[in-house]
């Protein structure tokens, strides 16, 4: 494990063009466990005005994703193999909160769990809920960090 993976998961989301677009941030970052906050804005509803599945699935991939990599060697990096998610009511609050936390973590494959939560008033409801697996693979190049 790196002993600098808040400053590794946090450098690597700065540099995910659609966290951007979307304003998510980060919110916590610990081994084994990420939370990605995403306010609330029109940009992200579907058509009765609840959070899109899209983007409550970007966020949930990316607290997994981002919670497994907190626990990977240094010079490793993260891809997704398959995420499934279950929309268990419908999204709508101030802000959506996705957790991703790590079951096992293997040399090759990691299993995540993921949960996310609106937010309204101080009341969290889970909105969705969802296991993933992810690939530990050599550290690749990213892209610039910025908008």
């Amino acid at each position: 494990m790196s002993e600098d993976f808040d400053a590794i998961v946090r450098d690597s989301f700065a540099r995910q063009g659609l966290m951007h677009h979307l304003g998510a941030i980060i919110d916590v970052v610990e081994r084994g466990f990420v939370r990605i906050r995403l306010p609330y804005g029109d940009h992200l509803t579907q058509q009765h005005g609840f959070f899109h599945a899209g983007g409550t699935s970007a966020i949930a991939d990316s607290a997994g994703g981002y919670a497994g990599l907190s626990l990977f060697p240094a010079g490793s990096s993260v891809l997704t193999v398959e995420f499934k998610l279950n929309l268990v009511a419908p999204a709508e609050g101030e802000w959506l909160e996705a957790e991703g936390r790590v079951v096992r973590s293997g040399r090759t494959l990691t299993i995540c769990q993921l949960e996310v939560h609106a937010v309204s008033g101080g009341t969290r409801t889970l909105v969705a809920l969802g296991q993933q697996t992810l690939i530990r693979i050599e550290a690749r190049a990213e892209r610039p960090a910025g908008p």
